[in-house]
C-alpha cells in the first residue's frame, strides 16, 4: 500500500522561513494597558501581587501613558482608586476624580491615544461591592442610575470608551441611553459581556483597593465558569443594548470561549488577560520555570490566535520589548 509521505520540517526549518508563514502577528497596536490611579499619593505605589505594576499618581500616570504611546501602544485602560470611600461610590463621579483628571490630560497632551475607561463602583465603596447594597443584597437597578453618573463625568472628560465592568443586568442600555440623553452620541462602550467570577481576580482586588472590607462574593452577578451558552446569551444582549466592543475575561481558562463568541459576533472583540494571569507568568519567571519573554508572548498569541482583535494586558509595555 503507498502511505502518503508529508515534509512539514522545510516550513520551519530557520527563523526566517517561520516569521514570513507565521499565521498569527502581534502588533502593538493589538495591546491595550491597564493602569491604576490612585488620588492620595503623589509617587508611584508597587503592588506586592502584580510584580511590575504600580498605582499611579496623575504625573506618574502621564509619564507611562507618554512612554508606551512612542512605543506604539495606542490604547489604555484606566482604574481609579479614590481619596475617600462611601457605602454608593459617590467619588467615582467626581468630575475631579483621578480618572477623570488623566483622561483630560491624556486627551490634551496626546489626543490620538484611545482611552477607555472603568465603569463599577467596587473601587469607589467601602464595602467593595460592585454595586449599591442593601440589606437585602446588592441592588442593580439602582446600581444603574450610579453607573449613568460615572459615564457621563468620564464622556466629559473626553474617554472615547465606557467600560461597565460589574456584570450588572442593563448596564449597557443605561449607559447607552444616558450617553445619547446628554448628547455624547460618539463615546462607545466596551462591555464585560463574558466575565466570569473566576479565582484570577484576586490581585487585582489589591490593586484597585477593593478588597478590604469586602464580605461576600461576586457569583451573584457574574458567569458561573461551568456556563457557555449563557456566556454567548449575555454578549448578544449587550450587543443588542449598544456595546460596541465585546469582552471575554479572563483569557487563559476561557480561550474556548474566546472563539466560541468570536464564531457569533462580528463586533470587536477584546480578552482581558487579568491580574492572576499576570502574576502567574511572572512568578514562573522568578522561579525560572520558564523565560519570561516566551511565557508572555505565547500566552498572547494564544489569545489572538483564538480571535481577539484587542488584548487587554499588564504585561503590554515589556511585550513590546519581548517583540523586539
Amino acid at each position: 500500500m503507498n502511505i502518503p509521505f508529508h515534509r512539514y520540517h522545510p516550513l520551519r526549518r530557520t527563523q526566517g522561513i517561520r516569521d514570513i508563514l507565521c499565521e498569527t502577528r502581534l502588533n502593538p497596536k493589538d495591546l491595550m494597558l491597564p493602569l491604576f490611579v490612585r488620588e492620595d499619593i503623589s509617587e508611584p505605589v508597587p503592588i506586592k501581587s502584580m510584580p511590575g505594576v504600580v498605582q499611579h499618581s496623575l504625573e506618574s500616570a502621564m509619564a507611562e501613558i507618554e512612554t508606551v504611546y512612542a512605543m506604539g501602544i495606542r490604547s489604555i485602560l484606566l482604574f481609579g482608586i479614590p481619596r475617600h470611600k462611601d457605602p454608593h461610590g459617590t467619588a467615582a463621579w467626581n468630575p475631579q476624580g483621578g480618572v477623570q483628571n488623566v483622561i483630560k490630560a491624556v486627551k490634551s497632551r496626546l489626543p490620538d491615544m484611545v482611552v477607555m475607561a472603568d465603569c463599577c463602583l467596587c473601587e469607589y465603596t467601602t464595602h467593595g461591592h460592585c454595586g449599591i447594597m442593601t440589606t437585602r443584597g446588592l441592588d442593580n437597578d439602582a446600581t444603574l442610575d450610579c453607573l449613568k453618573k460615572i459615564a457621563f463625568s468620564y464622556a466629559n472628560a473626553g474617554a472615547d470608551f465606557i467600560a461597565p465592568s460589574g456584570m450588572m443586568d442593563g448596564a449597557v442600555r443605561a449607559i447607552r441611553k444616558g450617553l445619547d440623553e446628554s448628547r455624547h452620541f460618539g463615546i462607545g462602550i466596551m462591555a464585560y459581556s463574558a466575565k466570569y467570577a473566576s479565582a484570577l481576580y484576586g490581585p487585582f482586588r489589591e490593586a484597585a483597593g477593593s478588597s478590604q472590607q469586602f464580605k461576600g462574593d461576586r457569583k451573584s452577578h457574574q458567569i458561573n465558569p461551568t456556563q457557555n451558552r449563557e456566556a454567548i446569551l449575555e454578549t448578544l444582549t449587550d450587543i443588542e443594548e449598544g456595546a460596541d466592543i465585546i469582552m471575554v475575561k479572563p483569557g487563559m481558562f476561557y480561550l474556548d470561549m474566546v472563539t466560541r463568541i468570536r464564531e457569533t459576533i462580528r463586533q470587536p472583540l477584546a480578552v482581558y488577560q487579568v491580574s492572576g494571569e499576570y502574576s502567574m507568568l511572572k512568578l514562573a519567571a522568578e522561579k525560572r520555570i520558564a523565560n519570561e519573554g516566551d511565557l508572555f508572548l505565547e500566552s498572547l498569541v494564544s489569545i489572538k490566535r483564538a480571535g481577539a482583535d484587542i488584548i487587554i494586558s499588564y504585561a503590554a509595555k515589556d511585550v513590546l520589548r519581548f517583540l523586539q
